[in-house]
């Protein structure tokens, strides 16, 4: 295999999952079958100690029974011994100064350890036998002796052995079927992962509609899976308003562009007199300026979209708007429209004096754009109360919206030009009042429209009071 292939392996998650779970299926199997071998091991030593006690309890009771017949005694010993040659049992019958007083034939060449009697029976080993002393106690009918009773464990080797060797096929068997279970388990965790990964691979700019597959089973790759759905639905839904956006913006672009050359070609293809070209080269002034409100609105856009920077601070609203309706009053006159002020007292807001002054201004100058002459307009300025929002109204006494379009109007381009038509014949660009809502809710307010056809329409600013207002 080539070394970038087998890098490629060491380095995949399937693998490291591999490699990591058979580690740990590993250890534990290691630490299950050395448990099961000393708990085995335990067990087999508990069980030749039980039946040394049964011996040294059936041993007192035949002295117990047949003493003083000493010859009986040691030949019913004899017989038990004999019958348990499969356990190398063997007997030793100790007096006073520790000196053997019988043993078994069967009794092996071994140094038997003293025995401090601190229990009823004392358990011991001596090499590969256990041995077990008990104490009879003396009066006038039992003698005063000391009883050994030893048998070999080399049954308990034996039955240990045999598991020993189980243990270590099971084993082996572990050992080789962890890593091929663990690389069958870990590819099918892996699969939804490889799913995402060719999905996205696929995915394009232009065709954005697929969309990862829900298993149903709700684990954390079925929610990675429909994190990045909602994802790709964000991206697509940006990508399809940057389009529409592209569009929308050189669809109006397009118009007075044309204008501006048309007007140039007639100036240029015939001669005229002064006042004509004069005439001209206002219309295309007043398409400049057209142009020029257009492209200043489609950048505060483009830094809407990038997220809008606002310099957060108390402001005092009240001069600001003051500010904005003296700016406008000319206009209004103009146009025949009465702009009234109500700005009873100072108002304070936490907010950027700047933007609020650009949301101030797109307002009335909407207003005042769609409202007929002889009408009125009405900006008025409330105050907060016990810590409520300060309210920014901007009143007019135009035709009204329809209320199938309220909830469109702030999108980006959309004009309802049918329905607030004023008297000039003049149109926006359908931008103002989406960057209004933009600038309001990142400085944590909200803009709303109320309107009824007819009789004409509110919009509402709401902004959070100064802290120290």
């Amino acid at each position: 295999m080539p070394y970038g292939r087998l890098r490629e392996l060491f380095s995949s998650l399937r693998f490291r999952l591999t490699f990591w779970n058979s580690l740990v299926f590993w250890i534990a199997i290691i630490l299950v079958l050395s448990g099961v071998r000393f708990s085995m091991r335990l067990a087999l030593r508990h069980e030749a100690d039980s039946q040394l006690m049964e011996d040294a309890e059936e041993i007192r009771l035949v002295i117990e029974s047949l003493y003083p017949e000493e010859s009986q005694i040691f030949e019913e010993l004899r017989i038990k011994t004999a019958t348990h040659k499969h356990r190398d049992l063997f007997i030793q019958i100790r007096g006073s100064q520790n000196k053997i007083i019988w043993k078994s034939a069967e009794t092996p060449p071994i140094e038997i350890p003293s025995a401090s009697f601190e229990k009823r029976y004392q358990v011991q080993n001596a090499g590969a036998w256990r041995l077990l002393h008990f104490q009879l106690t003396g009066n006038s009918q039992i003698p005063n002796w000391t009883v050994v009773i030893g048998a070999t464990l080399r049954s308990v080797e034996n039955e240990l052995q045999q598991l020993t060797q189980t243990i270590l096929l099971v084993g082996a068997l572990a050992f080789m079927i962890a890593p091929l279970g663990g690389y069958w388990l870990a590819g099918r965790a892996t699969r939804p992962l490889t799913e995402i990964m060719d999905t996205t691979a696929r995915l394009h700019p232009a065709h954005l509609d697929e969309r990862l597959p829900l298993r149903g089973t709700r684990d954390e790759l079925d929610r990675l899976s429909a994190t990045i759905n909602g994802f790709l639905d964000r991206i697509a839904g940006f990508l399809a308003r940057n389009r529409e956006f592209t569009a929308h913006a050189a669809h109006e672009l397009r118009s007075p562009l044309a204008a501006i050359q048309s007007s140039i070609e007639v100036a240029l293809t015939t001669d005229r007199e002064i006042d004509q070209y004069k005439e001209m080269l206002a219309e295309i002034l007043d398409e400049c300026a057209g142009l020029t409100t257009l492209v200043n609105q489609l950048l505060v856009l483009a830094e809407t979209d990038a997220g809008i920077q606002v310099q957060m601070q108390d402001v005092n609203l009240q001069p600001l708007v003051l500010r904005s309706c003296e700016m406008f009053r000319g206009t209004a006159e103009i146009r025949g429209i009465d702009l009234i002020a109500d700005l009873p007292e100072p108002v304070w807001v936490h907010g950027d004096p700047q933007r609020l002054r650009q949301v101030i201004n797109n307002l009335i100058d909407n207003a005042l754009k769609f409202t007929p002459e002889g009408k009125s307009v009405r900006v008025e300025l409330q105050a907060s109360h016990q810590g409520e929002p300060v309210q920014f109204r901007v009143i007019d006494e135009g035709v009204g919206i329809p209320e199938q379009e309220l909830g469109q109007i702030f999108e980006r381009f959309y004009t309802v030009d049918r329905s607030r038509t004023r008297s000039t014949g003049s149109r926006g660009f359908g931008l103002g009042l989406s960057i209004c809502k933009s600038i309001v809710e990142a400085q944590s307010g909200e803009l709303k429209v109320f309107s009824e056809v007819g009789k004409g329409t509110r919009f509402e600013v709401s902004l959070p009071s100064a802290r120290d207002g």
